[in-house]
This record gives structure tokens, sequence and C-alpha cells, in this order.
């Protein structure tokens, strides 16, 4: 796993958050209603629920407002359901690309999404085409403070279940197994740790390294127009950034 792409793509979506706040929680809001309608509405026993909490958290989300999404997401009905879909192909320099999305008018969404793979030199192809480019991991992020012992916290990691640790610059990264996740997550919480970022979801098995500047700046623009649209919740890709 390359912790530090996964760490840049983190600041960078979090930068997003501070610029674009309310769309953001919009985002965020969708995520919390398709959680409560597959697991309801208790965080305790609903891990997607919770996942979508942490990530709120990291955006800064008020509390108040992430407690009235849930409570609106509970009593909603069944016309304001939204629906997941991936959408995958290839960037410039054959970067694979998996778009994940929450939407409530898929041909719209089809439609916006291969347009901006067009616009920026990619192409959107079919269904499982890069996919097996990936496997599901799980990732958990701590940020480093002084009171936090490296050593210290890979025994614990690595007792709980985690596969892999991994030191970088401002955070420890702790990947686990899809059947792991919430188990080591659960363990590392109840130990005191606060979890910066955890997701479950696509990690490449392997990365391309991209040296065209023209390539890069194309790439760049890709990612960051895909993750601007309001359908979008999650863009994966194996550039090693």
């Amino acid at each position: 796993m390359s912790g530090h792409s996964k760490w840049n793509n983190i600041k960078r979506k979090k930068g997003a958050a501070d610029a674009q706040r309310g769309a953001t929680f919009t985002k965020i809001g969708r995520e919390i209603q398709v959680a409560v309608r597959s697991g309801g509405p208790d965080p305790d026993v609903n891990s997607r629920l919770k996942d979508v909490i942490t990530k709120a958290k990291s955006a800064n989300m008020p509390n108040d407002n992430i407690q009235r999404s849930i409570k609106k997401a509970a009593g909603a009905s069944e016309s304001d359901n939204f629906e997941e879909i991936v959408y995958e192909g290839y960037g410039p320099e054959g970067v694979a690309v998996m778009v994940r999305t929450l939407t409530d008018n898929r041909n719209r969404t089809a439609g916006d999404v291969r347009h901006l793979f067009d616009r920026f030199g990619g192409n959107m192809g079919t269904s499982g085409c890069v996919s097996f480019q990936f496997q599901d991991k799980g990732n958990i992020l701590i940020e480093k403070n002084d009171e936090l012992d490296e050593e210290q916290v890979m025994m614990d990691a690595l007792e709980t279940g985690a596969e892999d640790f991994a030191e970088e610059d401002e955070v420890f990264v702790i990947t686990t197994t899809p059947e792991t996740y919430y188990e080591v997550r659960a363990a590392l919480e109840t130990k005191g740790y606060e979890l910066a970022d955890s997701s479950l979801g696509p990690v490449p098995i392997t990365w391309v390294e991209v040296e065209d500047p023209e390539a890069v700046v194309k790439l760049e623009k890709m990612i960051d127009a895909l993750e601007s649209h309001d359908d979008v919740q999650d863009v994966y890709h194996n550039w090693d950034s």
C-alpha cells in the first residue's frame, strides 16, 4: 500500500472541504442516508454509519449537523433514495480510475462522469475494466502527536489483527483485510486512539508513475473535477502522485 498517496488524497479532500464546506456536508448527508437505510440509525450496530460519522468529523462537520442528518435519514421517504454506482475508466498515461457515486438519476451522473473523463484525456469504460487492478483493504489513519510512540502504535495495531503498518510524515497508516477492518478499528478506538480517517475500499495492487508534466496537470484537473461533482463520493486511482 502507498500510505503517502493515501494521505495526500485525504489532505486534498480536507482542503477542498474547507473551501467548499456546504457541498461536502451535502455529500456526507447522502452517505448518512444510505448508511441509515442499509443498517439503521445506531452507529454502535451499523458499522457503515460509524465510518461515515468518522468521515464527517474529519471534515469538521458539527455534531449537531451529524445527528440531524441521521434523524432526517431515519424518517426519509422512498422518493429520497439514492443509488450507489461505481464507474470505471482510464485517465491520461493509463492511470486506472474508479469513481463511486450516489445518485438519484443514473443517466445524468453517467453522462457527467463520462464527459469529465473525455474532457481531460481519459476514457470511461465498462464495469470491471479496471477494478481487477484494485483490491479491497481497510485503511485506518492516526495523526501523529507528541504523546504517541510509533513502536507502541505499531504493536497495538498488529496485535489487534492489522495486516500492515507504515509511518508517514504526518500519520500512522494501518492496513487491514476487509474481514478484520471493523474489528481492528474498534480495538484501536477501545485503546483510546483517535482516528484521523478510516475507510474500507479499493486500494491499487500496483501504482503508475507519471512523468509527463502535461499528463500530470490533466490528471490533477480530472481528479479534482470528478471529486467536485455533486454526485461523486470517492475517486480511487493508481497514480503514484
